[in-house]
Formats: structure tokens, sequence, C-alpha cells
């Protein structure tokens, strides 16, 4: 073997070893904050714990999530939060990008208007919009100038949900920036060469605009979804408020009001968690949590995938 074949090995060697030097900050943290607890939250599922004592309880806490009709409530609720809400903000979002991008004057300050609404804390943002939207606030005296009767709207269980749709629709102002940001840099020449050819507005939103913006638009959507699965404050806030309920010493209060209409699974989780002790089932909720953002992140990824697919055929 010549000293050449010999060098070649010992310098992969040495590479490898740089790129390792170079990854290990990455590695470091993935093996510290996701790999060590997942693990560890895997390890948890099989026991019995409420952060004193810990005792092997087998497939119990797997049993028990089967059984436990709260959890399905929460899920129903997560996953209309997901397939509803993250829609609409979507929509509206790409809706008043495409609004801002179409003015000819006064931009700047339409821009500003509909993103501060973002910069305002969630927790008073929550607050102020529980006591708008209460039954004699002003967004039901607003209906009453039009003939309409303004339901509870977080005091009835049918109109809970919307309302914090409603929230999260006021509150559009990330996502209206980052679509923004993506329909200004679409080629200007393309609209000017389909509209030459005799596209209506429809079509060169079809044709131009979607398949130009699909990667923010994928972005946006893989987001929305996982935020919407991690749904917790505004949720909580919201039932506590209508409620009338504060975090007292001794409160006992359980989320969802009204009839657990918006229980979210993370909500449930950090009760059974936190308030219950029983961090062995919270786990199993933490890791079911954890596999629908999984799942539902590789449906997304798929379907873009393919939508990206089509409109590279078709053209």
């Amino acid at each position: 073997m010549s000293a050449v074949t010999r060098a070649v090995p010992r310098r992969r060697r040495g590479e490898g070893r740089k790129a390792l030097l170079w990854m290990s900050p990455w590695l470091v943290g993935f093996a510290v904050f996701f790999a060590y607890p997942l693990a560890a939250t895997v390890y948890f599922s099989f026991q019995r714990y409420d952060l004193f004592t810990l005792e092997f309880a087998g497939l119990d806490n797997y049993r028990y999530f089967l059984q436990d009709d709260r959890v399905w409530i929460s899920i129903w609720n997560t996953l209309w939060l997901v397939a509803v809400m993250v829609p609409a903000q979507l929509l509206f979002g790409l809706a008043v990008a495409q609004f801002l991008t179409s003015l000819k004057a006064g931009a700047g300050f339409y821009r500003t208007v509909f993103y501060l609404p973002s910069l305002v804390p969630v927790v008073a943002g929550t607050v102020s919009f529980v006591f708008v939207m209460n039954p004699s606030g002003p967004l039901n005296q607003i209906l009453d100038l039009f003939g309409i009767t303004g339901p509870d709207w977080f005091g009835d269980k049918n109109w809970s949900k919307p309302g914090l749709t409603l929230l999260a629709m006021w509150g559009i102002g990330n996502t209206m920036m980052i679509f923004l940001a993506a329909l200004l840099d679409v080629p200007k020449h393309l609209y000017e060469a389909a509209a030459i050819d005799g596209a209506g507005a429809w079509r060169r939103f079809r044709s131009i605009t979607l398949p130009t913006i699909s990667p923010v638009l994928m972005f946006s959507a893989v987001t929305g979804v996982i935020c919407a699965l991690q749904y917790f404050t505004q949720a909580m806030i919201a039932s506590r408020v209508a409620a009338g309920v504060t975090d007292s010493p001794g409160s006992s209060f359980v989320p969802g009001y009204p009839e657990l209409s918006t229980l979210t699974l993370p909500q449930w989780l950090f009760h059974v968690g936190f308030r219950d002790f029983t961090m062995g089932y919270a786990s199993v909720l933490a890791l079911v949590l954890f596999a629908a953002a999984m799942l539902l992140t590789l449906v997304l990824l798929r379907r873009f995938r393919a939508f990206a697919d089509d409109e590279g055929g078709s053209r």
C-alpha cells in the first residue's frame, strides 16, 4: 500500500473530526434539550410518579389514557383549533397582505395598524378580548345596530372556540408580515406577462402567486399547526376570565369553561401534571402531543411537496 493510499483514510478521519467539532454545539444542544427529555418522558410514562415517589406502573398510564373522557374532549378541541383556527389565520393573513400590496398610498399606516395587535402581551390581549366580546360588550352592541343579537362568546360552549378563533385572527400581525414580504418578492414581470396573455386576477393568483410563495405558505402552515397543538395561554386565560375565577391558593378550577369547550390537550397535560401531580400520566399526554405534531407536520410537508410538483408539471 502506497503512502498516498494510506494518507487518504487519515485525511478523511481528520475531516470527520473537524466536522464533529463544528457540529458539537448543535449535537450537545440536541442531546441535552431534545434527546434526553424525550427519553425521560418515555421512561416516566411507564412509572407512577408524583415528584417524590417513583413506582413502575407498566401500561397502566396508557390504559388510563384510553379511558379518560376529558383527554378525548381536549384532543377534539385541539384538533378543532388546528382544522379551523389555523386555516382562518392563514387565509386572513394572506388576504390582508394581498390588500396591503395593492395600496398606492398609506401602506405604511395600514401595515402598522394590522401589526400592532401582535405586539400586545398575550394575557393582556386575551383579557381585553373577553371583555370586548362579553354579552353586553362593544362587539355585541355593534351587532345590535344591524339587528343581530350577539351570543355570549366565552360563556356559551357553542361559541367559545369561534371566539378564540377571532382572537387568533386579531393577532395575525406576524403571519401577515411574513406573507407581505413573500408577496413583494414575487417578480412583477410574471404578472405582466400573464396579463398580456389575458389571465385574470384569480388565474394570476393561482398560477403565479401561490406557487411562488408556497415555501412561505408551508412554513406558516407548519408553525401554525404546531402553535395550535400547543395552544394554552389564550384558552386558559379566556376560560378563567369568563368564569370569573382567579388563581388563588386552594383553587380547584378545572380549565375548559364553559363545559370543557375550551379545554385543550396542553391545558389538560398541565393540570394532571402540575395540579394532580400524576407525572407519569402527564408524560403519556406529552408523548401523544409530540406524536400528533410530528404526524401533522409530515402530512403538511408531503401535501405541499405534491402541490409544488403539480404546479411545476403544469408549467
